[in-house]
Parts: C-alpha cells; sequence; structure tokens
C-alpha cells in the first residue's frame, strides 16, 4: 500500500482523485480522467477553505456545485456521487485536527449548498435551452399543420437532442409531441401520452396556483410559466419535475399550441430531503435538533391569539459522571435511551421532544389546555426516568431536573421563552435535582441580572468602577480607633452601588477575585500608608483586609502580600487578614501553611463570622490565628437591656476561651450603646458597627469623635 499523504496539499490532490474517479464514469466531457481531475482541484481547495474557514460561507458551497454543471457534470448521478465523495472524504483528507462533530455538520452543510447551486445552475442552463428551442420553436409553428422548409429540421433536432423532456399540446390540452427524454422520464410510449388530456396530470400536493397559471396561459393572458410539479408515472412511482409552459402564437399573435419544458428534480429533492434530515435531527438519537425545534417553537409563537405553549427543559443530573467513569460510548447509550423513554412521553397532538445537545432536552406541547397539559408531561417524563438503564452489565439511575415554561403566543420570542426554561432548570437542579420548577419572571430577572453582572466584571475592573469603603474598628475599653475593616463596593453604570453580597460569589465563580482582591489589597495597604504620614499615631493602626476561600489556595498569596507591603513601606503589623470559619474548617495542612507564613512575618489573620461553622473549639489551637470575629448573631440579643443570659453566658465563654488562647476579641454589629456596654463589661477587645460609624470614604475615618464604650 502507498503511503499515507504527508501535508496538507497531498491530502487534498488524494480527495480530488478519489471524486473525479467517481464522477469521471457519468460526466459527458472530452476530457480525459486526469485531466478532469485537474479540473477538480480547485473545486477541492474551496470545499476545504469553506470547511475550515471561521465562519460558514455557503456560498462557496453554492459556486463549487456551479462549476459542476459549467464542468458537464448535469447527470443527476454525478451529483450524487460528488455528494457522497464530500461526505465521507472531506473531513477525513481535509479536516486536519479540527473538531470532528463541528466539521461533520459543516461538511452536510456544503453539500446542501452545492445541491443549491448545482440545481441553480442546471436550470438556468435549462431556461437557456428554453429559449434556443422557443425560438426554434416560433421559426417552425407550423410544424403540427404544414411542412416546413429548413427551419423543421433545426427544430427537430433540439427537439429530439434535448436532455430536458419537451411536450406540444394543443390549447385543449390534447397531447400532439412529446421528445425521447420526457418519455424516458415517465417510462411510456408517446401512444401514452396521446392518450391522455394535460388537464388529466393532477397531483396531490400540487400548488394551488399551479392550474390557475395554465388556465391563464391557454387564455392568452400570460405568455409563460414556471412550477415545481409532481407527476404520477404508470407505475405509480412520483416524478418531481421543474416545470416551464410556454404560449406558442401563430404568425397574426393569436394563441395557437403550449410548449412544456421539464427538468427531472426527483432524485435532487430526495438529496435536499435527506440533507434537510440530517441538518435537522439529531445524528446520535434521531429527535429533532436545536434546529428543527427552533422553527416548531418560532411557529408556535408566531400563532393567532388564543394559541397557548407549554414547555420542558430537561438535563440530566450526574451525565458528566457517567461519561467519566464508564466512558462516552456508554453515555451515548443512555442517551439513547432518554431520547426513547422522552418520545413515548410525547404522542399527543401539538407535542414534540427533540435533543438540544449534550445531555439536555426539550418537549414541548400546544393548545388551549397547555397550562394543565404541560405539568402532566413533565410528570411523565419524571416517571418514565425512574427505571434504571441497563448499561455494560450495571443499572444506571437515571435522574433529571426540568424546568417549565408556559404561556400565550405572541408575548415572547424562542430565545427569550428558552432562556427562561434554561433559568428555570438550573433552579430546579440547584435544589437538588430530580424535580421540576415552574418558571417564575422575578427568579429570571434574577438570574438574568446575575448573568449581567458575571460578564461585566472584568471591564469594571479595567474601568476603575471598584472603590473601597473603611468601617473604623474601636476598643472597646477607651473609645479609641484601632483601625478599620476594607469594605469594596462596585459602583455599576446601570445598578448604582452595589455591596459585596451581590459580587463577590461571582467574582470567586470566575476567578476574577483573585485579581480583584489583590486590588483591595493593594488599595488598603497604600491607605494605611496615608493614614500614617497625615495623621501620625493620630491615625488608624491597623488595616483589616478580607480573603476569600479562592484566594487562600492562590500559590501567589504570600508574595503578592508581601510586594504590597514592601512597596508602600507598610510593616507587617499594620495588616490584619480575615478569613471566614466556614473556609477553614477541615483545613489541611497545605491549605493553613501560606497563612502560618503570613503571621510569622507579623501580619495579624482573623477568623471572621465565628460561631457559624460549627468548627471544633479545639482546632482554634491549630490555626495561625491571633483574632476571633464574633459573628452578629451571638450578640443581637444584648441591643436591649437586660440581655438574654444565655447569650451573655455564650459569649463570655467564647472570649474566656480566646483570651485564654492569646486572641483578642472583635465583635461585628454594634447597633446600641446597650450593647457596646455589654460586650466591654463580657471582656471584647474591640468592636465595629452603625453605634461607631456607617461605612464611609477614608477622609472621613480620622473625624470619627471617639466613642465613650460606657455609651
Amino acid at each position: 500500500m502507498s503511503a499515507e499523504p504527508d501535508g496538507p496539499e497531498d491530502r487534498l490532490r488524494r480527495f480530488a482523485t478519489i471524486w473525479s474517479r467517481a464522477v469521471f464514469p457519468v460526466t459527458s466531457t472530452s476530457l480525459t480522467r486526469p485531466e478532469f481531475e485537474e479540473l477538480l482541484l480547485p473545486l477541492a481547495r474551496r470545499l476545504r477553505v469553506a470547511l475550515l474557514g471561521r465562519a460558514f460561507d455557503a456560498e462557496e458551497g453554492r459556486a463549487v456545485g456551479a462549476a459542476l454543471v459549467r464542468a458537464h457534470c448535469t447527470d443527476p448521478e454525478a451529483l450524487s456521487r460528488a455528494l457522497d465523495c464530500v461526505e465521507a472524504y472531506l473531513v477525513l483528507y481535509c479536516g486536519e485536527d479540527g473538531p470532528q462533530e463541528e466539521l461533520r455538520l459543516r461538511s452536510s452543510r456544503l453539500q446542501h449548498a452545492m445541491a443549491a447551486g448545482f440545481a441553480q445552475a442546471l436550470r438556468e442552463r435549462t431556461l437557456a435551452e428554453q429559449e434556443a428551442i422557443a425560438r426554434a420553436a416560433l421559426q417552425a409553428q407550423g410544424v403540427v399543420a404544414q411542412a416546413l422548409h429548413a427551419s423543421e429540421a433545426r427544430f427537430r433536432a433540439v427537439f429530439e437532442g434535448a436532455a430536458i423532456g419537451i411536450g406540444i399540446a394543443d390549447l385543449d390540452g390534447n397531447v400532439l409531441q412529446v421528445n425521447g427524454a420526457l418519455q424516458r422520464m415517465f417510462g411510456g410510449g408517446e401512444g401514452a401520452f396521446r392518450a391522455r388530456n394535460v388537464k388529466d396530470w393532477t397531483h396531490a400536493e400540487d400548488a394551488p396556483q399551479v392550474w390557475k397559471l395554465y388556465d391563464e396561459l391557454v387564455r392568452g393572458e400570460r405568455e409563460h410559466y414556471h412550477v415545481e410539479k409532481a407527476f404520477y408515472r404508470p407505475d405509480g412511482t412520483v416524478l418531481w419535475t421543474n416545470l416551464t409552459v410556454s404560449l406558442l402564437r401563430d404568425a397574426d399573435g393569436r394563441p395557437q399550441y403550449q410548449l412544456a419544458l421539464m427538468e427531472d428534480t426527483t432524485e435532487r429533492r430526495l438529496l435536499n430531503l435527506r440533507l434537510r434530515y440530517e441538518a435537522t435531527h439529531d445524528a446520535l438519537t434521531g429527535l429533532p435538533n436545536r434546529t428543527l425545534f427552533f422553527e416548531r417553537l418560532e411557529k408556535v409563537l408566531a400563532a393567532g391569539e388564543g394559541q397557548r405553549f407549554g414547555l420542558c427543559y430537561l438535563d440530566l443530573d450526574g451525565f458528566k459522571t457517567i461519561n467519566d467513569s464508564l466512558g462516552h460510548a456508554a453515555g451515548d447509550r443512555l442517551l439513547v435511551e432518554v431520547a426513547d423513554r422522552l418520545q413515548s412521553c410525547a404522542t399527543a397532538p401539538g407535542e414534540m421532544v427533540a435533543r438540544l445537545g449534550g445531555d439536555e432536552f426539550v418537549a414541548l406541547t400546544t393548545g388551549p389546555n397547555a397550562r394543565h397539559e404541560v405539568d402532566e408531561l413533565a410528570a411523565r417524563i419524571m416517571n418514565a426516568l425512574l427505571a434504571p438503564v441497563r448499561i455494560e452489565g450495571r443499572e444506571l439511575t437515571v435522574r433529571g431536573s426540568i424546568g417549565i415554561v408556559e404561556g400565550a403566543a405572541g408575548e415572547r420570542s424562542a430565545a427569550e421563552v428558552l432562556r427562561s426554561a434554561d433559568i428555570t432548570m438550573y433552579r430546579a437542579k440547584s435544589a437538588g435535582g430530580n424535580r421540576f420548577e415552574l418558571a417564575d419572571p422575578e427568579a429570571d430577572a434574577r438570574a438574568i441580572t446575575r448573568h449581567g453582572l458575571t460578564t461585566a466584571l472584568p471591564a469594571a475592573l479595567e474601568r476603575g468602577e471598584f472603590f473601597i469603603e473603611y468601617q473604623p474598628l474601636v476598643h472597646l475599653g477607651d473609645g479609641s480607633v484601632r483601625g478599620a475593616e476594607a469594605l469594596v463596593r462596585w459602583l455599576h453604570p446601570q445598578h448604582g452601588i452595589l455591596g459585596p453580597d451581590r459580587f463577590i460569589p461571582l467574582a470567586e465563580d470566575t476567578g476574577l477575585i483573585v485579581p480583584l482582591g489583590r486590588w483591595v489589597l493593594e488599595q488598603s495597604v497604600r491607605q494605611a500608608r496615608d493614614w500614617r504620614e497625615r495623621y501620625g499615631d493620630g491615625g488608624p493602626l491597623r488595616i483589616n483586609v478580607n480573603l476569600s476561600p479562592c484566594q487562600l489556595t492562590h500559590p501567589g498569596l504570600v508574595q503578592d502580600t508581601v510586594d504590597i507591603l514592601e512597596r508602600a513601606g507598610v510593616a507587617p503589623q499594620a495588616l490584619c487578614l480575615e478569613v471566614t470559619e466556614s473556609a477553614l474548617i477541615g483545613a489541611d495542612d497545605d491549605l493553613l501553611k501560606p497563612l502560618r507564613r503570613l503571621a510569622e512575618m507579623g501580619v495579624d489573620i482573623a477568623l471572621d463570622d465565628f460561631g457559624t461553622g460549627y468548627s471544633n473549639l479545639a482546632n482554634l489551637r491549630r490555626l495561625p490565628v491571633s483574632v476571633l470575629k464574633l459573628d452578629r448573631s451571638f450578640t443581637q440579643s444584648m441591643q436591649q437591656f437586660p440581655a438574654d443570659p444565655v447569650d451573655l453566658k455564650i459569649v463570655e465563654g467564647i472570649v474566656s476561651l480566646a483570651h485564654s488562647l492569646d486572641l483578642a476579641v472583635t465583635v461585628e454589629g454594634v447597633e446600641t450603646g446597650a450593647q457596646a456596654e455589654q460586650l466591654r463589661i463580657l471582656g471584647c477587645d474591640t468592636a465595629q458597627g452603625w453605634y461607631y460609624a456607617r461605612p464611609g470614604p477614608p477622609e472621613r475615618l480620622h473625624q470619627l469623635a471617639l466613642v465613650d464604650a460606657t455609651g
């Protein structure tokens, strides 16, 4: 065997060779097979460019189809063989290392474009032949009634030698003559045609205007018309044609005959139907795909008043685990089984099931009772998924989450309906899965806003839309300001000022929390330096900065912190990093190592939201923390006097434990003087809250009057 072609050009040449060998035997050309291959080589190159292009260009496929007609590949078999070669070998020899599924889909679309270009070029060629025939026919109008001179011979040559079917009839529809091509199309002799009238050739799929156009022509009200029409052959099969009928007039301009030109499009129509099916159905499950589903949904939504729809958007729970553990072949078998079960659930008129991709399916129902029917459809789907699926000797449990959208036609676009269903499905999944939820406009709006904030986050950091407010940390003993906590805010162009609870979780999900956290740390340390330079010992002594769990695992945490402190000329003792208790529950030594290094440098580590994580108090001994930041839930009852004695005992115990471990205690959410006094008596060290000051700009912090801890 010969070696596999090495470079792209060699592989392209191999594809052109295969193509030429397949098509050459059914091509009417004077070229040799090698010459024909050279003719196909640039067409193959155009297909490769269209296959690998960044954006799909159907024009390239249409141009290749038209070029085949110009190369005299007009036999339907030539087109069929060419498309078979493209389907089998284009991706293999020209796809390089691209994504195979996407390349195969693009190859299918190229085949469709080639067929369309071939049909258009052949139609134009046919019309050109028609004009030549009509000119010859006009020169021989009396061919049926009387013998003519040399012009009859020219007409006869065109009439008999044409590749398209030609028939002549009088104005009453009686067939006078047909050529050999037309006889071969129908599979009968000329006598069979003469025995029938044109008006007898009706077909169930005739468009309403076909016979209206015919009547106008024989009355002399139009000169010609062009339609796509089907005919029954004598053996019962169907012949599809591009039919052009022209009116022939006598020397005085009176209508005399009708001339029909027929191009057999049966094979091309079947090919187009096949390509259409492949383009609108999922190759794995055979279900309608996203394209066909959107067409159907858009048609339903465009229906008249009173039409309602219901849509179920299904996503399998844990499907990735099956793919990862058993392989994609097992995952595909599971998808096929799920598709079969879904098909059995949607059998009523107006119901449809489709696969959108991956493990996502949709089911659509329509009708005036869609609100009730879509709930029943969702219940049937959930019941259909109950039985385990047996694959490779294992029984797999199938679970799914469904988002349901129901409404009236005309209120929303297809994209909006599917987006709402998708959002609702993820809401069902986040609630534990294996359930269905009904769409809620308010929940949709929150999800859309969340998505908008997520996509806007990177640009917001680049545009400087974030700023920091500072809330003072007050010593409960003497009321002096001992430091401040840095709290980041987002000045959003549309939503105004957003607190960290609105965007910090989004930043953690997207990974932006690392650069955002680094920016907050850098700005806060610079602010601590500015306070020290401007106010000396009268300014805040320490700046508290929050660390997210994502930042804790980032390998550059220690080095970034050291670099920021050194560039600002700020001592490590002026910085306190706050870490939530939940982030350190069960933390191993690898996670604690960077915190230990920072603590050894002199940076304080505060355990934030202490008391909400249900951690073992004995773990405090192994954590490198120097401050416990008591959650506000423990001290809310102290806003009034007298406080709940149970809460007092709990806080007293925590403070005693913390001090015995040489840990300072800070309390959040102090809002009243009674609260501050109780905490001072219990021995808490520092506090922050609205009783002292709300978070604000750095300039306001030094203006705070010292608050008497006793109120």
